[in-house]
């Protein structure tokens, strides 16, 4: 899939641009709604990110999100389906300069931990969070606009530090 990899300085209004979708969000999916979270590099203080808004989506069911996937398009959002993640609900707004990603999980699934996890690691160990910014830069100039090549070459640092923030987040 072609979109584009660019990773930027931190910018302070992601967390304005999260909060304004959250009441959209709220709005238009009602009670299905459980809670909805930041998540990824645009949720951490000071980390270069792709300036794309990542979203936890907690529903109390996802056949309910099924159901009512269409009405999505009212914010612009493209529904993907598990999109490789059984269990998991994928939307995405804009197609080659994407600007948010949704990844909606029934409430109590374990992704939802892994991610929140993740985030809160990296914003807790600041030298983390420097060495993967350093990571993601380079990867998106070597990447030449190849999101898998990119995914590919962070796949091991963050599964080794999601297994950390785990471990973490039990001990704290």
């Amino acid at each position: 899939m072609k979109v584009k990899v660019e990773v930027v300085d931190s910018n302070p209004n992601w967390i304005n641009e999260f909060n304004t979708e959250k009441i959209c969000l709220y709005e238009l999916l009602g009670n299905l709604v459980q809670d909805i979270h930041h998540i990824g590099s645009t949720s951490i203080p000071g980390l270069a990110a792709k300036p794309i808004i990542d979203i936890i989506l907690e529903v109390s069911n996802l056949d309910g999100l099924d159901k009512l996937s269409s009405k999505m398009n009212l914010l612009g959002y493209e529904a993907k389906g598990e999109f490789g993640i059984v269990g998991r609900r994928y939307f995405v707004k804009g197609s080659f300069d994407r600007s948010h990603q949704i990844h909606a999980f029934q409430v109590g699934d374990e992704n939802i931990k892994r991610h929140i996890a993740f985030r809160d690691y990296i914003k807790s160990h600041p030298d983390v969070k420097r060495e993967y910014a350093v990571l993601k830069k380079k990867l998106a100039i070597e990447c030449n606009n190849n999101i898998d090549q990119y995914c590919d070459g962070k796949d091991k640092f963050v599964k080794f530090y999601e297994l950390k923030a785990l471990e973490w987040l039990t001990n704290t």
